[in-house]
C-alpha cells in the first residue's frame, strides 16, 4: 500500500488485519479455492469484487493499478464458514490450478498457511460486520 494515504504497506501498519497474498488474484485464484469450498463451478463474477479506488481505473484498459476492490460478502463468508477440518485438503486441491503453477513456492503447506489466514481475516471481518478489501498492483 505504499503511497496509497500514507501508508507504507500492511506489515507493521497498526490497525490493519491483512493478509499479504502475492499473486493472488481475487477473481481467479481466490475465486478457485471459494468455488471449492462452497462446491461449486469456478465463474469469473463468483467473488463479486467492486473496484473502490481509484475512480474512473475501471473504464482505462491501460492502467496497471494500484487499485483497491471490495470483495462480497458471498466471498466473506464462504471463507469464514470453511471448516478447519476442510483447510488441508481445499489447500492441497488450490495449489495444483494452472494459475499457480508459474509459482515454485505455491506448494501445499504454503497454500494450507496462507488459506487458513484468510479463512481467520474472514472470520474476523464477518464478527466485526466488516468487509474484505483487496489492494493490487501488476
Amino acid at each position: 500500500m505504499d503511497g496509497v494515504d500514507g501508508v507504507d504497506g500492511v506489515d507493521g501498519v497498526d490497525g490493519v488485519d491483512a493478509v499479504d497474498a502475492k499473486g493472488i488474484d481475487p477473481p481467479v485464484v481466490l475465486g478457485k479455492v471459494v468455488s471449492f469450498a462452497l462446491d461449486v463451478p469456478w465463474a469469473a463474477d463468483l467473488i463479486g469484487d467492486r473496484l473502490i479506488w481509484p475512480d474512473g481505473a475501471g473504464e482505462d484498459p491501460e492502467y496497471e493499478g494500484p487499485w483497491v476492490v471490495e470483495l462480497s460478502e458471498r466471498a466473506r463468508d464462504a471463507l469464514a464458514e470453511i471448516p478447519d477440518d476442510r483447510l488441508p485438503g481445499l489447500a492441497d486441491r488450490w495449489s495444483h490450478i494452472e494459475e499457480l503453477s508459474y509459482y515454485s513456492d505455491m506448494q501445499p503447506e504454503i497454500m494450507l498457511s496462507l488459506l487458513r489466514e484468510f479463512v481467520g481475516l474472514a472470520r474476523r471481518a464477518r464478527t466485526s460486520g466488516e468487509t474484505i478489501y483487496c489492494w493490487i498492483c501488476l
